[in-house]
């Protein structure tokens, strides 16, 4: 099956999108998981709070390219958009959790 080419200007309303989902949305979600593993390291492995901060940190650039790649591979915008979505909101529960909010 052949694709048809996308118009001009929905192809650049979709790269856009995607650039956006990628530096915003990966950027808040990779703070979220960054945090979520900062406050998780010290609880599993026994580290000091200042070490799990450190490898949290450490972790969050690979972390970043994998969220930035995985965007630019989806089939669509859309589906980058949602599934940032979804990973920010399980990744703020936890955080959360971790933190013992109610």
């Amino acid at each position: 099956m052949r694709r048809r080419a996308m118009p001009s200007a929905r192809r650049r309303w979709t790269v856009a999108s995607r650039v956006l989902a990628a530096a915003i949305g990966g950027y808040a979600l990779t703070s979220l998981l960054t945090a979520d593993l900062a406050l998780l390291l010290p609880r599993v492995a026994g580290t000091l709070p200042a070490e799990g901060v450190l490898a949290a940190t450490l972790w969050s650039f690979a972390l970043y390219t994998a969220v930035v790649l995985w965007v630019f591979a989806t089939r669509s915008a859309t589906r980058a958009w949602t599934g940032l979505g979804v990973a920010g909101a399980v990744a703020g529960l936890a955080f959360a959790a971790l933190k013992g909010w109610p």
